[in-house]
């Protein structure tokens, strides 16, 4: 059995609820405005590319690690029969864009 609430009691539940639902509109209105959603959209884009570079940054200091320990012996030590092959490659390259460049200019 439910006890009976007196009229003052069933006004002040409408006055509680009436404040609890202004702030909840309020809330809403916040979140909505379009400077909140841009500040959030800015935040995720953010958000995403630290963890894009970060992983891109790992990912290189991966890799240049490994290349780096496929050029040494376990003892610190050049490996130069892996080393002058990259070296000649290397300068190979360069070679090639000089004269490219030149080529273009000229």
């Amino acid at each position: 059995m439910s006890e009976a609430r007196t009229p003052a009691q069933i006004e002040a539940d409408i006055v509680r609820r009436r404040e609890q639902l202004a702030e909840t509109l309020d809330e809403i209105g916040v979140r909505m405005h379009p400077q909140t959603i841009i500040g959030d959209a800015r935040a995720r884009v953010a958000s995403t590319v630290d963890q894009t570079a970060g992983r891109a940054f790992a990912t290189v200091n991966r890799v240049v690690t490994d290349v780096r320990d496929g050029l040494r012996h376990p003892d610190g030590s050049p490996r130069l029969e892996r080393i002058v092959p990259v070296a000649l490659v290397a300068a190979g390259l360069v070679g090639l864009l000089v004269v490219s460049a030149r080529h273009k200019r000229g």
